[in-house]
């Protein structure tokens, strides 16, 4: 059954060949299948790089040995989440240093 079933998919499936250059004027239409994937891949990217730059400066994270409980410098009128839903702080909090 499997192997039916993965021949009737690959009857349909059409490869997408990724040229950043075409190699004559002809085949341009090929580049242009790809920008689709290209832009999925590079929003991808940005947004798990943001993401992981953007935890690693969050106060749960210990940077240094000298100041082990960085979550204890966080005052009652900072806030630390991106978005508050209930409430709103004074100050947003920041790490001064790493």
């Amino acid at each position: 059954m499997s192997i039916n079933f993965r021949r009737n998919f690959m009857k349909n499936w059409f490869a997408v060949e990724v040229g950043l250059i075409p190699p004559s004027l002809g085949q341009a239409d090929d580049c242009q299948q790809a920008i689709p994937i290209w832009c999925i891949v590079a929003t991808v990217v940005s947004g798990g790089t943001w993401f992981m730059a953007r935890s690693a400066m969050g106060p749960t994270i210990q940077w240094t040995k000298t100041n082990p409980t960085p979550w204890n410098d966080i005052r009652p009128h900072q806030g630390t989440k991106l978005l508050q839903v209930q409430s709103k702080f004074d100050q947003r909090w920041v790490r001064e240093k790493l």
